[in-house]
């Protein structure tokens, strides 16, 4: 967690793009406020220490998670410039149902990624903007989207689990 700690910290310092924004939601700028005003209250809230740091996690699942989507995750907490804000999203990570994001839909989306990538069985492309998308093994269907702050200019690989 250090390493990822460490690691998002260099990515918001660095970086002089605008995050990829999901819902209106940007990772490294969006608050709980605006993420409770999106979405409403969550399905389960976790707490913890990220590297002596509350953190939050707050999971949409079932009838309470965003339409065409089977779970939301959202983390927070982030070491910005400004000092830990605890109250700013450093990731989302959305699932969504089969079918809903297509490699298209992505394409449509978000324009062509920066990198691309193989992860196991998992097609993987990466945006500068601080977007992740895995695929299916078939490089069609999304599985997972992760949204974390903008990514410097040399990254090409996926974020670690």
């Amino acid at each position: 967690m250090r390493a990822l700690l460490v690691a998002i910290a260099v990515f918001v310092f660095t970086a002089p793009v605008s995050a990829a924004e999901w819902q209106t939601i940007r990772a490294g700028e969006s608050t709980q406020a605006q993420a409770r005003t999106q979405f409403g209250a969550a399905t389960k809230t976790t707490s913890q220490k990220v590297e002596g740091y509350d953190s939050v996690q707050w999971l949409y699942e079932g009838g309470q998670a965003p339409k065409g989507v089977r779970r939301l995750t959202i983390d927070f907490g982030i070491l910005t410039p400004q000092g830990y804000r605890p109250d700013v999203v450093r990731q989302m990570l959305v699932e969504p149902a089969p079918g809903v994001f297509v490699r298209p839909t992505v394409l449509a989306g978000w324009g062509e990624p920066d990198g691309v990538a193989t992860e196991g069985e998992a097609k993987v492309m990466s945006y500068r903007s601080g977007l992740f998308v895995y695929f299916d093994k078939d490089g069609w269907n999304v599985e997972r989207m992760y949204f974390t702050p903008p990514q410097p200019a040399t990254t090409g690989a996926p974020p670690r689990r």
